[in-house]
């Protein structure tokens, strides 16, 4: 019996250390899952420091420029914002000595910068023009570089140790799998021991009792000890019992105990609300539940290959994941499970013990930021091909306009360039769409009624979708007003409403909401790149077939289409997508295969009044001026050149930044300077503009793009004040925005 007590003493200090352990990698698990989160923080924090450095030195050089007082105002709500943010940043990355060395630097070069910026609007308030392009030529460079560099080192520290973490968390979660397997083996054996024990203890009695009545008083003596023993004995074992149940029935982690025949002998609370295991089933009727794949989600796992299979086989294994399809229509569930074969005394296997982890939403977060990372790549893929189609475009289209007009005379030729000409209209359109995607259009928001655009909307999409398609709208009275580009909404919503339609070959129902939201701090936690605040929604509903998860893992992805050949281009959902993104919004898709799809636009709201949409500009007469053209492209330099010289003007060219500055060293004459954003030679348009200004104050600027960097959209839309001719573009549109650059 003291045998018995040393065994139960050593299995209880065992559970204990154990269940020790298992607190304290959980707590660590905890630990690592908040330090993870907080790395995500410093990513985003990181991320929103950018722009808001560059809106605020944009800001401060317009005002120096232009005078207008909004650029002040622009100005000092960005440098106000901009310290505290810093400050924030300094406290995230306080333990991290080299984080906090690179923000406090950064932070001193910004407190320099914005003392030098606020020294130039107080000069230019003052009337200090000269005072004011002094201190422009003072910039420093190096400041605003080395100020790039300390955040791109610190997203880049902070992303190493989001991986590093990510890797304790996992290898944290593994240990936590084995130490609990390893406690409810450890049930077992003393289960088994104790059981055996009191067996043992029976038949001694009932050999004592059938003694001699020779013996029977010592007998009796020796029962009675007996009995002493064995009712600690069993006290001792219901104690124990009842920390090793209470242990059991708190783990988070689904277990399993089965039989060589599949029959469960033993499950924890969790398995039934995990496996949805209820009490009497067998492993085969679990599965029955399910379709189970391996972890790609797509290949189907063999019976032979289920964890059950593999630890009857006396496999141990770790870590080994499975996605799990309940047959209900019920969400998908990822697994990680561990499995452990259960040997009788003579070696030969009994059972099996399982434990399964829910990583669902682990393995969900993952895969959202994998697409985020994936459409921001081909975004700046599709931005640069654009860009280079534009340029190219540029000499096409303006030539064929050309050419079209001079062969009135011969009408057979002329129906040829007309061809090539509408051809060349249909690329400008898909760079266009290409552009919204990357969120390098140009942008011209303003404050916007969404119900009083989905009704206009509404009515435009009954006579285009048909009889068959049903148009309803549920509007929320109290929407709030959307500051975004009205144009590129209602494109938006007629390129839904379109495929929506495709989505109903025999008719259905589309519905069009409105309402306003707030995503709170856990919803952009859950999806990356999306900022907690209030938002204006508006949802397009149909009532299609629905798409299945491979198709919504791709259906942002430019040239994307399950549509039939020549039915579609596979840019609308793509542009749709830019547009919202490029306008600080937000996109979701909830689809259902045979149930119909919703996409949600989460859109920014506006502060002030609506805004009347701008009237159509006036065409403008040709004029006599002096044009000085910068264009690295030969090709589309030469047809600017020539259009410019048919509309009456006189031109100088130039093919890059210095080549323009040396013109304008010689005194060369010019009335307007028509230039190219992104340019080599070490000289950006913009940065050509300053320099003309400062030289030939008062010069009138106009610029040309296929796509615009930060030198001229900021965050995409156009700087105020800032004329902006998009490529590619035609001798009309071209004539027109020069008058208005000069009537300026």
């Amino acid at each position: 019996m003291p045998s018995q007590r040393i065994i139960l003493g050593i299995g209880l200090a065992i559970l204990l250390v154990i269940g020790a352990a298992s607190i304290g990698l959980d707590f660590k698990s905890r630990s690592d899952n908040a330090s993870v989160d907080r790395a995500l923080g410093i990513l985003s924090k990181l991320s929103d420091m950018r722009p808001m450095l560059r809106g605020a030195e944009s800001a401060a050089r317009a005002f120096a420029l232009t005078g207008d007082q909004e650029f002040a105002r622009e100005y000092r709500e960005a440098s106000d914002a901009i310290l505290p943010a810093l400050a924030l940043l300094i406290e995230a990355v306080k333990d991290n000595p080299t984080e906090r060395q690179l923000i406090e630097q950064t932070k001193a070069l910004v407190e320099r910068q914005i003392a030098i910026n606020s020294e130039l609007i107080r000069l230019r308030n003052a009337g200090d023009n000269a005072g004011a392009a002094a201190l422009v030529g003072q910039e420093d460079r190096e400041a605003t570089a080395t100020i790039a560099g300390n955040l791109a080192k610190a997203v880049a520290e902070e992303r190493r140790l989001l991986f590093a973490r990510r890797a304790e968390s996992e290898t944290s979660g593994v240990f936590l799998l084995a130490i609990d397997l390893a406690g409810v083996l450890l049930i077992l054996v003393l289960a088994s021991v104790l059981t055996m024990s009191a067996r043992r203890s029976r038949r001694e009695l009932q050999d004592s009792l059938s003694a001699s009545k020779a013996t029977n008083e010592a007998l009796e003596a020796a029962v009675a000890e007996r009995t002493a023993h064995l009712v600690a004995a069993h006290e001792e074992l219901r104690l124990s019992a009842a920390v090793l149940r209470s242990t059991f029935h708190s783990m988070a982690e689904a277990v399993l105990v089965i039989d060589t025949k599949g029959e469960i002998l033993l499950s924890n609370p969790a398995a039934e609300t995990m496996l949805r295991y209820r009490p009497g089933m067998t492993v085969e009727l679990l599965r029955s539940l399910s379709t189970v794949f391996h972890a790609d989600g797509v290949t189907p796992l063999k019976v032979e290959d289920m964890p059950a299979s593999r630890a009857l086989r006396g496999e141990t294994f770790d870590s080994s994941e499975m996605v799990v399809r309940p047959v209900s229509g019920n969400a998908p569930v990822h697994l990680i499970i561990s499995g452990r074969p259960l040997r009788d005394g003579s070696g030969a296997i009994s059972g099996a013990a399982l434990v399964y982890h829910d990583a669902t939403a682990s393995r969900e977060t993952e895969h959202k930021l994998q697409q985020s990372q994936k459409l921001d790549a081909i975004g700046k893929l599709t931005g640069g091909v654009a860009h280079d189609f534009n340029n190219m475009l540029t000499v096409i289209t303006g030539t064929t306009e050309t050419l079209v007009a001079s062969l009135a005379h011969e009408p057979d030729l002329q129906k040829t360039a007309e061809l090539i000409d509408q051809a060349a209209e249909r690329c400008s359109e898909l760079i266009q769409h290409l552009l919204a995607f990357a969120r390098r259009q140009p942008l011209q928001p303003r404050n916007v009624d969404i119900n009083a655009t989905v009704l206009d909307i509404a009515k435009l999409l009954r006579p285009t979708l048909g009889e068959q398609v049903e148009v309803n709208s549920i509007l929320d009275q109290e929407t709030a007003i959307a500051h975004i580009d009205a144009s590129q909404l209602a494109n938006s919503l007629l390129n839904m409403a379109i495929n929506a339609r495709d989505a109903m070959p025999n008719g259905g129902k589309l519905l069009l909401e409105t309402r306003n939201v707030v995503l709170d701090d856990a919803y952009a936690q859950a999806n990356p790149g999306v900022k907690a605040g209030p938002y204006v929604m508006l949802a397009v509903s149909d009532t299609g077939g629905g798409m299945s998860q491979e198709v919504l893992d791709k259906v942002f992805e430019p040239f994307f289409t399950t549509k039939e050949v020549g039915k579609g281009s596979g840019l609308g959902l793509s542009m749709v997508y830019g547009f919202v993104k490029q306008s600080g919004g937000h996109i979701r898709i909830y689809s259902e295969v045979g149930h119909g799809t919703t996409i949600k636009l989460y859109l920014p709201p506006a502060r002030g009044q609506i805004e009347a949409a701008p009237a159509p500009a006036a065409a403008l007469p040709h004029g006599n001026e002096t044009i000085l053209v910068v264009e690295d492209d030969a090709l589309v330099r030469n047809f600017v050149i020539a259009q410019l010289q048919s509309l009456g003007y006189r031109t100088i060219a130039a093919a890059n930044g210095p080549a323009a500055m040396a013109l304008i060293a010689d005194d060369k004459p010019f009335d307007l300077l028509f230039t190219d954003v992104i340019m080599p030679g070490g000289m950006t348009g913009r940065q050509l503009a300053d320099e003309a200004i400062k030289r030939r104050p008062g010069v009138k600027v106009l610029y040309t793009s296929g796509y615009t960097d930060n030198a001229i959209v900021h965050q995409g839309r156009l700087d105020p004040g800032v004329l902006l001719l998009t490529k590619p573009y035609r001798k009309s549109q071209l004539a027109n925005m020069v008058r208005r650059a000069l009537a300026g």
